[in-house]
Parts: structure tokens; C-alpha cells; sequence
């Protein structure tokens, strides 16, 4: 059995798995793909493919174009980079992992410390010899604005009351009974772009949500406000955000996704003075890792042996 491992690009997904145990050979990407035709031309000859998340894309038409595909691993339980209807067809198991939230929610609020007391620009600084530059806002007080309040929301919602944060939320399907338990209000749309200090997303993208984030979501919101998405990229209009940032229309952005990834080297967002950037590293921790490469195994494990584990619908 031939099994990739793709989208390494740490190198480390050997060290997170029995991989010895599956008796097979082993080709591990560490740079994503150029393209869907680079993604057919370099796996066409493997049985097994393991994919983090949804770094490489398994749409139809690569789908049908990989007959010695069997299984297809992803980490996490859901992935929208996969159709799944597409790898049914062609007689393809579509097997998941185990996935924790919490990685997330606190990048969620590393981001948003980060960005609220200018931390890269005084690290910066510091490293070559500088001396407080800059002038950052506290939290308590201020209003936290969850766009969706799910899983992650909930868990960006617990830490917020740690701050002393009013929290609001809004989701298209939100309602009071539903955010109380968590003790947060839920508002309009309008009123959460228009009230939240701090606008956090986390909802799942999906046709409804994609662009959700708009320039007149932007606009309305206070010059003084914080944008942080570690959700998808998509769900926030990336011109429109360049664009607002650029005209200091909100303060500032912290960003873990993006439209394209990785973000290409000539992006404006790397440019731009107030914003704050990572790599989509929300979940890239050691412990959401050994979940990812153990199950990964142990799906193939089972795979093998003829009772599949795991498989997504």
C-alpha cells in the first residue's frame, strides 16, 4: 500500500504516529500543490491519501482523475475542501479524526491580546532596541461581538466574560434562548457590527456565510474596532477588508485565514501596518496533532482490514 501524507509543512506528522505499524510505503508532502493538475499528476499512484484539513482540495475533478485513490484521511470531522459525493462515486472512503476545539478558541484570544496591546510591533522594537512605541486598550469593559455561537464561539464567549467583556452574538439561526446558557445577549446583525469593540468569527463556511463579512458590514462598524478571524477566509470580503483597513475605517485586524493559503508573499495584508497575521495556526498545536496522525492511522489500520472507521456521509 502506497499512502501520502500531505501538506507537512512542519515536518513533524511522522513523529505523531505508529506509521511503522501500517507495514506500508510512505511519501510525505512538506509544500502545498500548485494547482488541481499538480495534485493528479503527484498522486495518481497512491492507494491512500492523509490530508491536514483543508490544505489541498479534493473537488470532482480531481477525484476523477485518481483511480488508485481507495481511502482519503482527514484530519478533523469535517472538511469542505472534500467532495464527498464525488469520492463515493468513485468508490473512495472518506474516513475522519478526532478534533478538539480548544487550540482555536485560545488562538482566538492570543490574536486578540495581541493586536490589543500591540504586541508584534513592541517585540519588534524590542529586537532592535526600541522602547514602548505604542498605546494599547484594555478588554474589560468593552464589547465582545460573536459572529456565529457555536462550539468555538461558545468557548471565545467563557474567555470574554474572563475579561470583564459584554458579549453579543448573532448567527442566522441564534436566538436568546440558545445564547443564554452561555450568558451572552443576542442582537441583529446591524447591531452587532455597530455595537462590538471587538468582532470575533466562527462560523462555518458555507454558501450562506461566504462574504457574509462585507464593506457595509465594515462600515459600520467603529473606527475604533477590532476584526479577528479565525474561522475562513472567505467569510470576510478580502478586498473589502484591505480596503477599510487601508482607510482606517476599523482600527485594526487580526487574521489566522485567508482567501488563498498560504498567503501569497506579494499579499497587501502583509503590508499593512494594523493588522495582525498568522499562518492558520489555530489548531497546529502538539495535542490536536497527536489526535490528527493516531487516528489517521488507525483508519488506515482498519481500512486494511476491511471495516472501515470513521467515514464521513
Amino acid at each position: 500500500m502506497k499512502i501520502a501524507i500531505l501538506d507537512d509543512y512542519q515536518e513533524v506528522a511522522l513523529g505523531f504516529g505508529d506509521w511503522d505499524s501500517l507495514g506500508a510505503e510512505i511519501e510525505v508532502f512538506t509544500k502545498p500543490f500548485a494547482d488541481p493538475a499538480d495534485v493528479v499528476a503527484r498522486l495518481r499512484d497512491f492507494e491512500v491519501v492523509v490530508a491536514m484539513r483543508e490544505r489541498t482540495r479534493f473537488p470532482a475533478e480531481v477525484l476523477d482523475r485518481l483511480p488508485a485513490l481507495k481511502l482519503l484521511v482527514s484530519t478533523g470531522h469535517r472538511n469542505a475542501a472534500i467532495d464527498v459525493a464525488a469520492a463515493r462515486r468513485n468508490g473512495v472512503v472518506v474516513s475522519s479524526t478526532g478534533y478538539i476545539a480548544a487550540p482555536a478558541a485560545e488562538h482566538t484570544w492570543a490574536l486578540i491580546l495581541a493586536a490589543a496591546r500591540n504586541v508584534p510591533v513592541e517585540f519588534r522594537n524590542m529586537r532592535e532596541g526600541g522602547w514602548q512605541t505604542t498605546v494599547g486598550t484594555i478588554l474589560s469593559g468593552k464589547t465582545l461581538g460573536l459572529l456565529g455561537l457555536g462550539r468555538l464561539g461558545a468557548g471565545a464567549a467563557k474567555i470574554g466574560k474572563a475579561f470583564g467583556m459584554e458579549t453579543i452574538a448573532w448567527s442566522q439561526n441564534l436566538t436568546q434562548e440558545k445564547a443564554d446558557p452561555h450568558g451572552v445577549t443576542a442582537v441583529s446583525k446591524d447591531e452587532l457590527f455597530a455595537r462590538a469593540d471587538v468582532l470575533s468569527v466562527h462560523l462555518v463556511l458555507s454558501d450562506r456565510s461566504r462574504g457574509l463579512v462585507g464593506a457595509p458590514e465594515l462600515a459600520t462598524m467603529k473606527p475604533t474596532a477590532m476584526l479577528v478571524n479565525t474561522s475562513r477566509g472567505p467569510i470576510v470580503d478580502e478586498a473589502a477588508l484591505v480596503d477599510a483597513l487601508r482607510r482606517k475605517e476599523i482600527a485594526v485586524a487580526a487574521l489566522d485565514v485567508y482567501d488563498v493559503e498560504p498567503l501569497p508573499s506579494e499579499h497587501p495584508l502583509r503590508t499593512l501596518d494594523n493588522v495582525v497575521l498568522t499562518p492558520h495556526i489555530g489548531y497546529v498545536t502538539r495535542e490536536a496533532y497527536e489526535i490528527f496522525y493516531r487516528d489517521a492511522v488507525e483508519d488506515i489500520a482498519a481500512f486494511q482490514a476491511g471495516s472501515p472507521v470513521r467515514v464521513m456521509e
